[in-house]
């Protein structure tokens, strides 16, 4: 039922005087107010979401799950519409002690650039052109309020070459809870979209998914795994939302970030590795320009959503990131920081085992690692004591 915001106003006006009061009815007037406040389908834009966040800080032991239902969930800004002036300020100033906000800005976007260029040079190991290319996208959007347009990226190359990887670290550093802010979502395409013959409900939830989290949170980021899975469909569904539009039905996705991680093009890319390892020059020499058009082209020629959506042909893809096949080094690098992460410092002898455990292609020349780096963090077990 829909209650007339005056009364809304008078019986919280009565509860933030209750709230106000001694410590130990605080708890009593929480749980009264919350049963009474989640009766109503709608006091002007406050949500649920946000009355329960309050609710579970007071009294943890009673409170419900935070579920990441975005249709439960509405911009901070309209959360104090529907209040009187004096205890829209209560109200703010209490939720903004728990962490939510601050006035500096919004506490949830961090934009560490500093720490973005410093994980990409320290953590991703053979992938210069990654760290180049990533770095100056976001740090060229960060810095570019008036962006014409969303960032999109499409990360293309082998499993286990650090796409993910890279994805993750772009979220701890933009974010400050990372890969689980509220401003972050990922997608996994045979996980969130698996049966073609529901693609047709597939497209209202992920518009309603992007356009929730994209009004509650001033700078978002969205990561789609496995995109060469992706119904075209699907792509073309959101394509509006990664054009040049200032607002599609009133929202702007200009501050929006949009990752696409994909195997297509792997094998292009470490035919171009090879080549010139036989040529006898360094993999560092590999530049975008030996590789960015000819993934673009094995992407519109690819099956699967990429070659088929509106999203290729439109052009909306700033950038087709090349993964590189990782090598030898690149493994025991791995090795190494695997056994960082677990406080143990190996000697070269134990990374050498771990490395020499991997299957490297081609079969003649041995030089690439199948499996990139992916299963190293489970392969240590084997050689710990």
């Amino acid at each position: 039922m829909r209650l007339d915001l005056r009364e809304a106003s008078k019986d919280i006006s009565a509860m933030l005087l209750k709230l106000t009061g001694p410590p130990d009815h605080l708890i009593e007037y929480a749980q009264m107010a919350r049963a009474d406040f989640f009766k109503f389908e709608s006091i002007s834009n406050v949500s649920t979401y946000y009355f329960n966040y309050i609710y579970c800080n007071i009294w943890e032991g009673d409170c419900q799950p935070h579920q990441d239902d975005a249709s439960q969930q509405v911009p901070i800004g309209d959360m104090w519409s529907g209040f009187p002036q004096y205890y829209s300020g209560i109200l703010r100033a209490w939720y903004c002690t728990l962490g939510q906000c601050c006035d500096s800005g919004d506490c949830r976007i961090t934009n560490n650039l500093t720490g973005l260029e410093r994980d990409l040079q320290v953590k991703l190991h053979g992938q210069h052109l990654v760290q180049s290319v990533v770095l100056k996208a976001i740090q060229g959007f960060i810095k570019n309020p008036d962006s014409n347009k969303p960032l999109t990226l499409s990360f293309h190359g082998w499993s286990g070459t650090g796409k993910n990887f890279v994805a993750r670290i772009v979220a701890d550093n933009l974010y400050r809870d990372g890969i689980k802010s509220e401003c972050v979502r990922l997608f996994i395409a045979p996980f969130h979209f698996p049966h073609v013959r529901l693609v047709d409900v597939y497209k209202g939830q992920l518009r309603e998914a992007i356009r929730d989290i994209v009004l509650r949170c001033p700078q978002t980021l969205f990561i789609f795994d496995e995109a060469e899975k992706l119904h075209p469909g699907l792509i073309d569904a959101i394509k509006p939302y990664m054009d040049h539009y200032d607002n599609v039905d009133g929202v702007s996705y200009r501050r929006a970030i949009f990752l696409f991680l994909s195997n297509i093009g792997g094998a292009a890319i470490n035919e171009v590795a090879l080549d010139f390892w036989h040529s006898g020059q360094n993999r560092e020499d590999i530049g975008m320009e030996d590789l960015e058009h000819l993934l673009q082209a094995e992407a519109m020629e690819a099956n699967g959503g990429f070659a088929q959506s509106e999203l290729m042909s439109g052009h909306l893809i700033d950038f087709f990131v090349p993964f590189l096949p990782l090598e030898y080094r690149h493994v025991k690098l791995c090795a190494h920081d695997a056994y960082a992460a677990r406080g143990v410092q190996p000697d070269e002898g134990t990374l050498d085992e771990v490395a020499k455990a991997m299957l490297y292609v081609p079969k003649e020349e041995k030089l690439f690692s199948a499996q990139g780096c992916k299963s190293i963090p489970q392969r240590i077990n084997f050689f710990l004591p």
